[in-house]
Parts: C-alpha cells; sequence; structure tokens
C-alpha cells in the first residue's frame, strides 16, 4: 500500500466515520481518532459486502456501497459508544 493509498483510506474513513456517528442520534462520547478507525472498518467492510452483492461497479456513485458503509458505520459508533462508556464509568 503506498503513501497515497494510506491518505485515501484516513480521508474516506473520516468522512464515512462522521456520517455514520451523525446518523446516530444524541451525542457520542468517543475521541476523534475512533471515530476515523470505525470510518476505514466499515467502509473496507462495506465494499466487501458491496461486492458480494454485485452492487460495487456501477456508472456513477455507487449510492448503495456508501449508504452500506455508513449503516456499518452507525452500528460501529453505537458499539464503541456502549463500550468506551463502560470503560469511562469503571474508573
Amino acid at each position: 500500500m503506498t503513501v497515497t493509498g494510506i491518505i485515501t483510506a484516513i480521508v474516506i474513513g473520516a468522512i464515512i466515520g462522521f456520517l455514520g456517528r451523525l446518523v446516530v442520534p444524541g451525542k457520542q462520547g468517543i475521541p476523534i481518532w475512533l471515530t476515523i478507525v470505525i470510518g476505514i472498518v466499515a467502509a473496507l467492510i462495506g465494499t466487501a459486502i458491496a461486492r458480494a452483492l454485485g452492487v460495487s461497479s456501477t456508472t456513477g456513485i455507487d449510492w448503495i456501497e456508501i449508504l452500506i458503509q455508513i449503516a456499518l458505520a452507525a452500528i460501529g459508533v453505537i458499539l464503541a459508544v456502549s463500550l468506551y462508556g463502560r470503560r469511562g464509568s469503571v474508573r
């Protein structure tokens, strides 16, 4: 993987992560870096799911793939908030 690929993954991950956070109602008490990591993972898994469903290669914008990625990011944010919140309350 090249430096450009890594930077692209971080940027796309940040966008997907923030869109996932936007979908989840309420305040999320997780750090920005965790949102980016969730976004990167959601983007990778979402792309794999879209390929498995045969909807990853379309002419134009891959809306279904993007929606899958955002949904996965939202689920990841919900899980992270519940786990991160538990960790913070143990202190």
